[in-house]
């Protein structure tokens, strides 16, 4: 590596000789400003003459690329010199592509080894949908740092952004470890539950409430009620996906939160026996699942998640949820995932899930806003931070008026950090599951 002191000193060694050369051969004299323009041209030419070719510098094939909002992803590449002419000590690389994929501003720099520089791009997907890699950038400069030379690759890498599977499953894993739920009780298919299912010896250490004792007495024995785990309910996940819900919280858009939510409960739901499907809506309803079942469901969940897109609609939760209403066929538990802006939509979600509530079990689930919450509990320094604390108190009252009345109405509640929604929305499940509630 050639530092900034011992290249001042390189190129006064090496300028000198060219400079007096220069400057005899001119009439002026060896101190006149062209010779030294002159002598600095002929070194630059030197420079990037010793910088290695243009022409030699090829891309090996890159790898796919795998996205999925809000995972952490890395692109791989490898810059390589061919096998004869000079070569660089470093290069510097960018690469430009969908702003989806967030990778403005990404730019590596990497030794050169062995004729070959691999490079490795960072990025965070921010939102799901089809996506590519445009173009990388390629430049060095020679050993005397008077010349650059760049080169451009054109890519056209396809590169989709997908819903965060990886996540789903990671957590799928730690919740179903052990057959435990983050230190509830097991959920067993004989033993616990509510639903009859046979009579059997009683046996020393098993709880006195289980005994029948008429069954004991006509049978001259002690009897105990055997109870197993009731099984195919019907959960639905409501997801908003309007104009609200498309807005970023914690550097991912809510929907994308609630889809992974939904998919983590969906797959608690059918691992339990229960039934699960997905509904989205927006000023319309989008798409409809029903509740399904069987060993492809969660598949199929999937591929419909998947087509869930961003929207610029206000929220219609009238015409949603009673549509909603008008497809369920039996008692359901209908899990919300939504947000609201103002009491205006706020007054008439209420007013739409009271009619659900008379038929179906409501699980409303709501991610807390830390925008709000940090600029409501920032100490004002100015005048201007004085009004959007009060602004912020003022949204956030509102909030937690509109919550006390669902609760008020029947409604079960999930009011939970965005990085924590999945797990509470399936303890929240197991809980009402427990009580038996669905």
């Amino acid at each position: 590596m050639i530092y900034p002191t011992q290249r001042a000193v390189l190129l006064m060694v090496a300028g000198a000789p060219v400079a007096l050369l220069v400057g005899v051969l001119t009439p002026s004299g060896w101190l006149a400003g062209p010779a030294w323009i002159g002598a600095v041209v002929l070194l630059t030419a030197l420079d990037a003459v010793s910088a290695g070719s243009r022409a030699a510098l090829n891309l090996d094939e890159p790898e796919p690329v795998r996205a999925a909002v809000g995972r952490p992803g890395q692109i791989d590449m490898t810059l390589r010199f061919g096998t004869r002419g000079p070569t660089p000590q470093s290069l510097d690389a960018a690469v430009s592509g969908d702003s989806r994929l967030g990778l403005d501003g990404v730019t590596r720099r990497a030794r050169v080894s062995g004729r070959a520089s691999p490079m490795a791009f960072p990025f965070l997907p921010e939102r799901r949908g089809a996506a590519d890699i445009k173009a990388l950038w390629a430049r060095w400069h020679g050993p005397l740092g008077l010349a650059w030379k760049q080169k451009v690759f054109a890519l056209g890498l396809s590169a989709p952004v997908l819903t965060d599977l990886q996540g789903v499953r990671d957590q799928a894993v730690r919740l179903f470890a052990r057959d435990a739920l983050f230190g509830a009780k097991s959920q067993l298919e004989l033993g616990e539950g509510s639903e009859f299912q046979a009579l059997h010896d009683y046996q020393p250490g098993m709880d006195r409430r289980a005994i029948d004792w008429k069954q004991s007495a006509r049978h001259a024995a002690l009897l105990a009620k055997e109870f197993r785990t009731e099984r195919n309910h019907n959960v639905i996940m409501a997801l908003d996906c309007g104009r609200a819900a498309c807005e970023p919280v914690d550097g991912m858009p809510r929907i994308d939160r609630f889809i992974h939510a939904g998919l983590l409960l969906s797959y608690a739901c059918l691992k339990s026996g229960d039934r699960a499907g997905l509904f989205a809506f927006d000023s319309i309803p989008r798409l409809s699942t029903g509740a399904i079942s069987g060993p492809d469901a969660f598949r199929t969940l999937q591929a419909v998640a998947g087509r869930i897109d961003y929207s610029t609609h206000e929220t219609n939760y009238t015409l949603a949820l009673a549509a909603l209403s008008g497809q369920l066929q039996r008692r359901s538990l209908v899990v919300v995932f939504t947000d609201f802006t103002d009491s205006t939509a706020a007054e008439l979600m209420i007013e739409s899930l009271g009619r659900v509530l008379r038929r179906h079990l409501v699980l409303f689930v709501v991610l807390r806003d830390e925008e709000l919450e940090s600029l409501a509990a920032f100490s004002p320094e100015e005048t201007d931070d004085v009004s959007r604390a009060v602004v912020a108190g003022t949204l956030l009252r509102e909030r937690e008026a509109v919550v006390a009345r669902l609760r008020r109405m029947g409604a079960h509640i999930v009011d939970t950090p965005a990085d924590r929604v999945g797990p509470e929305v399936v303890n929240a499940y197991l809980d009402l599951k427990r009580r038996d509630l669905l």
